[in-house]
C-alpha cells in the first residue's frame, strides 16, 4: 500500500501506515520460521558392540544441525552433548550419525534425544530412544565387558562389571594391579586403563571379585603393534621361479587369529618358515616387481621390489657329497639339484675344518661338480662343506651344503724333537717331546733309543708309549772310552715304519760353563721375551730350555729350538704357573755337544712369599739384635726385594726400619729401654709382603755385667784369702802361739798315790773361797782367768807354806748339792778298790788345772795329811785358739742364783772345738738338789768338770749335742792339722 496524498494534513497517517507494514513483515517472518524447523522423529540406534560404536539415524526435514544428548537412563548422566551438522540421506531423507562409546555399549543402558538448530533456533526435543545395556535387573549372571578386546600400545581402555543378581561388588584387578573403580549403574561398576603396554602372547586379564573376593567373572584384552616388516627382497634359485623374503620386524604380541598376515602380488603367503624373524613366499613365475602386504587388527604394511633375473641368482647348497682320500690329499664330489646349473659359470667356495682349525678353498667353473683339496695331514679326520654363486653379475653365496667327514690315510712319523738333561755325575736322562697327532701321521707303537759313539754301538732300546724319556747312565763310558761324546738319537715308529732319526750330542766329560751373572725374564702378554747376541758356533740355530729352578736332580726340563738367525724368542707354555721361579738357558747347536750362552730367571707372576723367616732376638745391653734365617726358593714366590722391620704394640704395626738388600740377615734395635717388646719381620716382592714371623724379648739388667762382678767380687775375697793364708803360713808360730798356745800338762805337786779305800772329801774352809758377788751376769766374759805357765811351778811350790789369799780371783763357787755313790776307778794297775763319796750341801772349792789333748784322765791320789787343810792350788788356765784343749763348762748364770765369777781381765770364749782328745761337758746346769732329785739325773747336776769327790771327768749323759761337736770338730781339725803340720 502506498501513501499518494501530498497534504500536509496526511503526514502522520502515512507513519502509522509504514510502522503497521513493518511489524506485519516481521511477524509474517517469524511464522515462516517456526513451520521450517522440525522436531526429529522415527530415531532408530544400531550398535556395534566390539567396535563400541552407535549409528543414530532419524528424520529430520530439512535442518542440518542438530543438537545430540546422551546420557546413562538410570542415573540421568550425560555421557555426550554437542551440536553436530549431519546432512540427509537423499536416497532414504533420513539423518544418520555415529558415535563411539569410551565405555562399552553393554555397561550401562543409554537414553538418546536430538533437537533441531538453526542458529540460536532450536526445536523441540525428540522422544527419547533407549539402548537397553545388560545391567537389567532381570540379569542373574555377572558379566565383564569388552571380551577379547585388541588395543594398540599406549591406548586407553574401560572395563566394566556387571553384577550379577544378589552380589556386592568388590574390586577389579587389571593384570595385578588392582583398579580403582566407578559405579555407573546400580549394577555396573567400570575402571579406566591409561597407557596400556604390550600384553603376552596369552593376553592380559581384567577380572572382577566380589565383597568377599571371590572372582565372579573376567575378560581378557590383548595389546600390541601393528605391522612393520622390512628388507623385502626376490631372487631365483631354479633360474624360473621367484622366492621372496622379509625381515617381520618389532614383535606385534599378537598371536593366534590375531596374528600378522602376509600377501605377495595379492597371493597369500601361507609358507612358515623355522626363522622367526625371517619370511618366505614363492611366486611361480619371476616377474620382476613384487608388493609386499602385512595386515593385523591393529593396521597394515606394504613394501615392494623389483629386479632383472640375472641379476637375482642364488644357487641352491649342494647335495650328495662324496670323497677320494689319500695321505696328503683328497677329491670331493657333489650333484646340483636343477639341471639348469650345468650351463651356469659358477665360483664354489669349500670350506676344510680340522679339529677347531678351519681352512677355505675357492674353486670357478661351469656348472663345478668336484674339488681336488691338497696339503692334508695323514691320519687326520676333516670335515668340508660346499656353497657356490653365479660368476656374472653375483648376488650372494648359497647356501651352504651339510657337512661331509673323511679321513686321509696314514704315513710313517715325523722326528721327534730331542733334548736331554745331564745331573752333575754324569747321569741324566734323554727326553723328547711326544708327537703331536699331525706328526705321528698314525698311531705310535713305540721309541727306538740308540746311544753310540765312533768307536761302537753301546746302547739300543725300544722304549714304549706313552714313555717320552730314558734315564741314561755315562759313568762307564767316561771312565773307558776315548771319545768326549755320546750320540743319543729317537726314531718314531707306526705300522707305516719308522720315522727318520732326531739325534741329540752328549758330552762325556761335563765343566762348570754357568755365566758369570743370570739376568732377569719379565713376563709379558703370554711369555717371556728372550733375545741374546749372534753366536758364529750356533751353525743350527739354538736351543732355550727352561725347568723349576727349585729342581737341581733328574728335572723335568722343557725346550725350544729357534732357526740359525733368530735372535730373539717368546717362551710360552700352559705349564707356567704363578709363583715359581723358572730358568732359562740358551744353548748353541753345532755338531758338537751343546754349549751354554746365557741364562735367565723369572717369574710368571711374583706373588708374596708364603713362608716366613726364622726369627731370633738377643739382648745386647740396652740393644736386640734381630736375626733371622734365609727363606727357601721355593717358599719365596718372587724376586725378594728386601725386609721390612716392624715393631708392635697391640695390633698396630709400626715401621723401624726398611732393609732394600735381600741378603741381610739380622738387625739392630738400639737404646731400647727396660721392659717388653715385640718385634715382626716381614720379607717383600713386588708383590706384597709375606704374613711375618714375631718375636718377643724382655729386656733385663745386663746380667754379663752382673756376672762379672760375681766373679770379680769372689776373685777379689778368692784372692784376700790366699794372701791371709800365705801371711798365717809365713807366721804360724805367732799364731799358733796366740790363738793355740800348747796346753801343759797337768802339774799335781805332791804323791798323789792313794791306797784303796774310801775317800773322805771334807769341804774346806769357807775363809778360802773367793766370793764374787756379781747380780747381773755378763755372756761376753768368761769366767775363768787364764794364770801365765810361769808362775804355775811358783805357786805350786809355796802352796804349803804359804797362807792363801782369798782376795785373788782364782777359785770358783762351787756348790755340792748331789752325792755321787760312783766309785772312783784309778788308772793305775792297783787301785782297783772302790770308794764312796759323800758330798754335803756345803760350799767346795774347785781348782781348774790346764789339761794337755791326749785326752789322758787324771787320778787325784788324797794326801792323808793335807786333805784337811783346806789349801787349794791356783792353777793356771790355758785357753787354745782351737784344738782339742780343755774347755770347762761355760753356762750363763742360773736365773735364782746369785753368785758371779769374776775375773781380773775377761776375754772372749774360742769357738772352735776339738776332733779329737778329751772333750768337756759344754752342758750343764746349776741344778738344785730338788731338781736333780726330780730328774733322777746325778751327773748333769755337778757343778764343776772335776770335784774333790771324783777323778773321773764328768760328761752328759745326753747325745743332743752330738752332732753339733761334730759339725765343729771337723773346721777345727783342718786348721788344727794345718798348724801342727808346721810344728817345728
Amino acid at each position: 500500500m502506498c501513501c499518494l496524498s501530498v497534504s500536509p494534513n496526511s503526514k502522520p497517517a502515512c507513519s502509522s501506515v509504514w510502522l503497521i507494514c513493518v511489524l506485519l513483515g516481521l511477524s509474517a517472518v517469524h511464522t515462516h520460521g517456526i513451520d521450517v524447523l522440525h522436531v526429529p522423529q522415527q530415531l532408530s540406534l544400531s550398535p556395534n558392540m566390539y567396535t563400541q560404536q552407535l549409528s543414530i539415524s532419524w528424520l529430520g526435514g530439512p535442518a542440518t544441525t542438530f543438537d545430540l544428548m546422551i546420557f546413562r537412563t538410570e542415573f540421568n548422566e550425560t555421557v555426550f552433548y554437542d551440536t553436530v551438522s549431519v546432512t540427509v540421506n537423499q536416497v532414504t531423507g533420513r539423518h544418520q550419525w555415529n558415535w563411539t562409546s569410551a565405555v562399552p555399549l553393554e555397561c550401562a543402558s543409554l537414553s538418546i534425544k536430538i533437537r533441531s538448530r538453526d542458529g540460536e533456533t532450536t526445536s523441540k526435543w525428540s522422544n527419547t530412544e533407549i539402548l537397553q545395556g545388560s545391567d537389567h535387573a532381570s540379569n542373574k549372571k555377572s558379566q565383564m565387558f569388552p571380551q577379547d578386546k585388541v588395543q594398540p600400545v599406549g591406548a586407553n581402555t574401560t572395563f566394566c562389571c556387571i553384577m550379577g543378581q544378589g552380589k556386592g561388588f568388590g574390586r577389579i584387578h587389571y593384570g595385578t594391579a588392582v583398579m580403582k573403580a566407578t559405579q555407573i549403574s546400580t549394577q555396573s561398576y567400570a575402571v579406566t586403563v591409561v597407557n596400556q603396554g604390550p600384553s603376552s602372547s596369552t593376553g592380559t586379564n581384567v577380572f572382577c571379585l566380589d565383597d568377599s573376593s571371590e572372582p565372579l567373572t573376567g575378560a581378557v584384552v590383548f595389546v600390541g603393534y601393528p605391522p612393520l616388516p622390512s628388507d623385502f627382497v626376490c631372487e631365483t634359485h631354479d633360474l624360473i621361479s621367484a622366492v621372496c623374503q622379509w625381515t617381520v620386524g618389532r614383535d606385534t604380541h599378537l598371536t593366534g587369529k590375531r596374528k600378522t598376515h602376509y600377501s605377495v602380488n595379492n597371493r597369500q603367503c601361507t609358507e612358515e618358515s623355522r626363522q622367526q624373524k625371517q619370511k618366505k613366499c614363492r611366486v611361480p613365475q619371476w616377474e620382476g616387481n613384487w608388493t609386499l602386504v602385512a595386515e593385523n587388527r591393529l593396521g597394515q604394511y606394504s613394501l615392494t621390489d623389483s629386479a632383472e633375473l640375472s641379476h637375482r641368482v642364488n644357487p641352491v647348497a649342494p647335495a650328495n657329497l662324496s670323497c677320494s682320500a689319500h695321505a696328503w690329499n683328497a677329491t670331493v664330489r657333489w650333484h646340483w639339484k636343477y639341471s639348469s646349473y650345468s650351463s651356469l659359470a659358477l665360483d664354489c667356495q669349500v670350506k676344510l675344518s680340522s679339529h677347531g682349525s678351519c681352512r677355505n678353498y675357492t674353486f670357478s667353473g661351469v656348472g663345478l661338480q668336484s674339488v681336488f683339496l691338497s696339503d692334508l695331514y695323514p691320519d687326520e679326520e676333516y670335515s668340508v662343506q660346499v656353497r657356490c654363486g653365479a660368476q656374472q653379475n653375483f648376488w650372494k653365496w648359497g647356501t651352504w651344503s651339510e657337512p661331509f667327514s673323511f679321513k686321509t690315510s696314514t704315513y710313517v712319523p715325523d722326528a721327534p724333537d730331542v733334548w736331554m738333561w745331564m745331573n752333575k755325575d754324569n747321569t741324566g736322562q734323554l727326553v723328547w717331546k711326544p708327537l703331536t697327532r699331525r706328526q705321528s701321521h698314525g698311531q705310535i707303537t713305540s721309541y727306538i733309543v740308540t746311544l753310540w759313539s765312533l768307536e761302537e754301538k753301546l746302547n739300543y732300546m725300544e722304549i714304549f708309549v706313552p714313555d717320552t724319556s730314558v734315564p741314561i747312565n755315562l759313568t762307564q763310558i767316561t771312565a773307558f772310552s776315548s771319545d768326549s761324546k755320546v750320540i743319543a738319537s729317537v726314531a718314531a715308529k707306526n705300522v707305516e715304519g719308522l720315522s727318520q732319526p732326531a739325534t741329540v750330542v752328549i758330552p762325556l766329560h761335563l765343566t762348570d760353563v754357568d755365566p758369570p751373572a743370570v739376568s732377569r725374564a719379565v713376563y709379558l702378554d703370554r711369555g717371556f721375551p728372550l733375545s741374546w747376541q749372534s753366536n758364529a758356533n750356533a751353525t743350527c740355530g739354538y736351543v732355550v730350555e727352561w725347568y723349576d729352578a727349585t729342581c737341581v736332580w733328574d728335572c723335568h726340563v722343557e725346550w725350544m729350538k729357534v732357526a740359525a738367525g733368530n735372535t730373539n724368542v717368546s717362551m710360552e707354555s700352559e705349564n707356567f704357573q704363578p709363583g715359581v721361579r723358572y730358568n732359562f738357558s740358551l744353548y748353541s747347536c753345532s755338531s758338537e755337544a751343546p754349549e751354554l750362552l746365557q741364562r735367565w730367571q723369572g717369574y710368571m707372576q711374583e706373588l708374596v712369599p708364603s713362608s716366613s723367616v726364622s726369627l731370633s732376638t738377643t739382648q745386647e745391653g740396652a740393644d736386640v739384635l734381630l736375626t733371622w734365617g734365609e727363606i727357601p726358593v721355593v717358599s719365596t714366590r718372587g724376586f725378594l726385594l728386601g725386609y721390612n722391620i716392624y715393631i708392635r704394640s697391640g695390633a698396630q704395626l709400626t715401621l723401624l726400619a726398611n732393609l732394600p738388600d735381600p741378603q741381610s740377615r739380622s738387625y739392630t734395635v738400639k737404646g731400647l729401654s727396660m721392659g717388653t717388646y715385640k718385634f715382626t719381620v716381614k720379607a717383600f716382592t713386588s708383590a706384597g709382603e709375606d704374613t711375618g714371623t714375631t718375636a718377643s724379648i724382655t729386656l733385663e739388667p745386663y746380667t754379663d755385667w752382673l756376672i762379672l762382678e760375681i766373679l770379680a767380687s769372689l776373685g777379689v775375697t778368692a784372692l784376700f784369702l790366699v794372701v791371709v793364708t800365705l801371711i798365717c803360713y809365713k807366721k804360724r808360730n805367732w799364731v799358733k802361739k796366740a790363738f793355740y798356745p800348747d796346753i801343759p800338762e797337768p802339774k799335781l805337786p805332791g804323791d798323789w798315790s792313794r791306797t784303796q779305800g774310801p775317800l773322805d772329801v771334807k769341804p774346806s774352809p769357807h775363809s778360802i773361797v773367793h766370793i764374787v758377788e756379781k747380780p747381773e751376769w755378763d755372756s761376753s766374759k768368761e769366767v775363768l782367768v787364764v794364770i801365765p805357765e810361769e808362775d804355775e811351778d811358783e805357786e805350786g811350790q809355796g802352796i804349803g807354806d804359804e797362807p792363801v789369799d782369798t782376795d785373788e780371783p782364782t777359785s770358783l763357787r762351787y756348790y755340792n748339792q748331789v752325792v755321787d755313790d760312783r766309785p772312783i776307778r784309778p788308772r793305775f794297775p792297783g787301785s782297783s778298790a772302790s770308794s764312796t763319796s759323800s758330798l754335803d750341801s756345803a760350799r767346795t772349792d774347785v781348782t781348774y788345772t790346764g789339761i794337755q789333748t791326749s785326752g789322758s784322765s787324771l787320778v787325784f791320789q788324797l794326801d792323808p795329811q793335807n786333805s784337811s787343810e783346806g789349801h787349794q792350788h791356783q792353777t793356771d788356765l790355758s785357753v787354745s785358739c782351737g784344738g782339742g784343749g780343755y774347755r770347762p763348762q761355760m753356762q750363763r748364770r742360773a736365773p735364782s742364783d746369785d753368785m758371779g765369777l769374776a775375773s781380773p781381765e775377761p776375754f772372749q770364749e774360742p769357738q772352735a772345738s776339738s776332733a779329737e782328745g778329751y772333750k768337756p761337758q759344754n752342758s750343764w746346769h746349776l741344778d738344785s738338789p730338788v731338781e736333780a732329785g726330780d730328774t733322777g739325773s746325778l751327773a748333769p747336776s755337778l757343778g764343776s768338770p772335776t770335784s774333790v769327790a771324783s777323778t773321773q771327768f764328768l760328761l752328759p749323759d745326753g747325745d743332743e749335742h752330738v752332732g753339733e761337736k761334730r759339725q765343729s770338730s771337723s773346721a777345727a781339725t783342718w786348721l788344727t792339722n794345718l798348724l801342727s803340720s808346721t810344728k817345728p
